[in-house]
């Protein structure tokens, strides 16, 4: 079972959850909102760990060469169907030789396509995520490109399904975040303005990380970091006082101070911004980023109960 890439887009690469080998100097890579990918595959009957395809900005074209089902979690692409709209959040079956389209990202960044069975390419590093940097994982460690042949898993078609509003995903707040070792170390014009309303997001951004401008972040005293293990959504300090989001390709060590750590209910809000969009930081204390994280986890189940029954 299979599907032929059409147009690869600028960006469309096959990622699920993440590895876990940063302790071997690998970073995650993985959905960059991975909230997205997990509801995406459950609208098909997938694992939520399931490989999918991940598109930014504009979106690939794939003819199907076996009846399936897909559906599509994150950004507005406008896709479509053999000419009809597929909206996100909503799953359907799609015929052998049926073409899916996606164009240009609306009211955010990214998607996840999911197509039931799964994107089936090689495990590398316990994930079938691609890191493009290094080369390795993926579709041949590389973003797609018109002529790939895409191997899927085996599954049976599912039906149409959609979320209801109350159970997608906000995208349009304020990213909490959780105070790092060294917030107190900005001088207080720095720490005001890090909550405040003057960072945007700079076009010098990748998955490895968000670059952030407007404002120049100072310390109080000159300061010293060791370096140490960082995470999908630390925040750090440059020393020319830009402030980086580091993203799902991040280095797995950072020797700049950590400013906070993006709460990961958030991730997938980070993950839809565009170079240019304003991104404002609010805290939050560690416990109510867990509660919020259990809250959603719990939601989840309850979803993932109700859609085994349909």
């Amino acid at each position: 079972m299979s599907a032929r890439v059409l147009l690869g887009g600028p960006s469309t690469t096959v990622q699920d959850l993440g590895r876990r080998a940063q302790r071997d100097g690998v970073p995650e890579s993985g959905a960059m909102d991975a909230h997205a990918a997990r509801l995406a595959n459950l609208l098909v009957g997938n694992p939520e760990d399931a490989a999918v395809l991940e598109t930014t900005l504009a979106g690939p074209a794939l003819v199907f060469l076996r009846a399936t089902s897909v559906a599509l979690g994150g950004a507005d692409f406008g896709a479509s169907i053999d000419g009809e709209p597929l909206a996100p959040w909503h799953s359907v079956p799609v015929r052998d030789g049926s073409t899916l389209t996606l164009g240009r990202a609306s009211g955010g960044c990214r998607a996840c396509i999911a197509i039931a069975g799964g994107i089936d390419v090689p495990i590398v590093l316990g994930s079938r995520s691609t890191f493009v940097p290094g080369k390795f994982g993926g579709f041949e460690g590389r973003a797609l490109r018109a002529g790939d042949i895409l191997p899927l898993g085996v599954a049976h078609t599912t039906g149409r399904r959609a979320l209801a509003p109350t159970t997608r995903p906000s995208y349009q707040h304020a990213i909490r975040l959780i105070a790092g070792e060294h917030l107190d170390a900005l001088d207080a014009q720095s720490r005001d303005a890090l909550f405040g309303d003057g960072l945007r997001v700079s076009a010098r951004s990748d998955r490895m990380g968000y670059r952030l401008e407007g404002t120049a972040l100072r310390l109080r005293a000159p300061l010293e970091v060791i370096s140490t293990a960082v995470a999908f959504g630390t925040l750090q300090s440059t020393p020319s006082g830009e402030p980086v989001l580091l993203m799902a390709d991040h280095q797995t060590t950072g020797g700049y101070p950590m400013l906070g750590h993006v709460a990961t209910v958030d991730l997938g809000a980070v993950a839809q911004l565009r170079p240019g969009d304003p991104i404002r930081f609010t805290r939050v204390s560690l416990d109510d980023a867990q509660r919020l994280y259990l809250e959603r986890e719990r939601s989840l189940d309850a979803l993932r109960r109700a859609l085994s029954f349909t």
